[in-house]
């Protein structure tokens, strides 16, 4: 399958195009910029008022395969359009990414109707964020090892009992989709259920930043004691089958929004080398040469994916993806220091005790990306995966 944009395609990006122009001025203005990768600490009221006005606009739910939420749907170019008219104006970091983009298509899949009905429209109106539970201090990328647990009260109603880690923005979130074992003895991937926790439980849910590196705290720890689950998706002791059916999701047509935000990382990395002088050291020039390969190479790799080509490592594309970015992420991170030379390892000009982690984009570049191979599955787990499901080598040993 050829992928392209049509006449309808360009007449939905001028649409969008019109109504970001529009709608990203005044007090949004000061969140343009802001809550990308590593930088998710900054402008939370406008960013959170930022996804009502989306709400508002029609432009959340896109990607629904049904309408009829509060969303429209719009076919796989429009979506890309969408994505990439949204970060070429460098539109505010996502808060609803996680309800839009993972628990929408999730309980679209396997939830009843009446999930649909209570869940979808609060996330199509950008009024319910969400977070999600799944990775263990015990359990990272070996999700199945998890031990947070739940059990049934005098009402029959789940009690959430565990910890989770990691958990993007759950400091801002409404709900938490927990992966959770409800069949007490079991093993691994089996008695585990896909629970949806109300996240304003004083006294049964605490919520505790981790600063990393960078200075931020956009990840948490998160401790459930005895907090109420609100529902149930799919079968209990089903879950395993619900959190991989997720995280199929995790990765598409965002993968191309985030692509032209690496350019623009790229662009400045190239300026500072230009203006340094470090761009006439011909190793650091074939490295800007060969980052910007690599990055047309990952948009060719993501749009023929999202075009449906036909072959044998189609089940392992998502993997592919995280393998490339994540990588070439890194080495640009790295890269953004080298061609600064010595002045990288600079603070700036008003640091105070007070404010000891003031970091300038690149700097916050180059520590957030130490994460990328890790994050959203290390790149270990995503090999095994390329492994088992594309080359067909057997399973490793528990």
């Amino acid at each position: 399958m050829e992928f392209g944009f049509g006449d309808g395609d360009e007449a939905f990006r001028r649409e969008a195009r019109g109504w970001l122009e529009e709608h990203l001025v005044g007090r949004f203005t000061a969140a343009v910029g802001r809550g990308g990768p590593g930088s998710e600490h900054e402008g939370g009221a406008e960013r959170r008022a930022w996804e009502r006005e989306l709400g508002e606009g029609g432009w959340i739910g896109l990607g629904w395969s049904e309408p009829g939420y509060g969303n429209r749907v719009a076919s796989l170019t429009e979506q890309v359009v969408w994505a990439e008219e949204y970060a070429r104006v460098r539109a505010p970091g996502r808060y609803g990414h996680i309800g839009e983009n993972l628990l929408a298509p999730t309980l679209l899949a396997y939830g009843t109707e009446e999930q649909r009905r209570r869940y979808l429209p609060p996330i199509a109106r950008g009024e319910e964020l969400w977070c999600q539970g799944y990775s263990e201090p015990g359990a990272g990328s070996d999700l199945a090892s998890l031990r947070t647990s739940a059990v049934r009260d005098g009402d029959g109603r789940w009690r959430v009992t565990g910890q989770k880690v990691w958990t993007s923005l759950a400091h801002e979130a409404d709900w938490c989709f927990v992966l959770a074992r409800t069949e007490p003895g079991s093993r691994r991937h089996h008695g585990l259920s896909f629970l949806l926790v109300p996240m304003d439980q004083p006294g049964h849910i605490d919520v505790r930043p981790i600063r990393q590196l960078t200075g931020t705290s956009e990840f948490n720890e998160v401790f459930f004691d005895g907090a109420l689950a609100e529902d149930l998706v799919g079968e209990e002791g089903g879950g395993w089958r619900v959190a991989m059916g997720l995280l199929g999701f995790e990765r598409g047509v965002s993968t191309l929004a985030q692509q032209i935000g690496f350019a623009e990382e790229l662009r400045e990395v190239t300026r500072t080398a230009v203006k340094s002088g470090a761009v006439d050291d011909p190793v650091l020039a074939e490295r800007l040469v060969r980052l910007w390969a690599e990055l047309r190479t990952m948009r060719w790799h993501a749009l023929r994916t999202l075009g449906g080509a036909d072959d044998a490592g189609a089940a392992g594309a998502p993997s592919a993806a995280k393998l490339l970015w994540g990588g070439w992420h890194q080495r640009l991170g790295e890269l953004a220091l080298r061609v600064r030379g010595p002045a990288a390892a600079v603070g700036p000009a008003d640091w105070s005790p007070e404010r000891p982690y003031e970091l300038d984009a690149q700097q916050r570049l180059f520590l957030f990306t130490r994460a990328d191979t890790i994050y959203g599955g290390s790149d270990e787990i995503q090999r095994n995966i390329i492994a088992e499901r594309v080359l067909g080598l057997p399973k490793e040993r528990p």
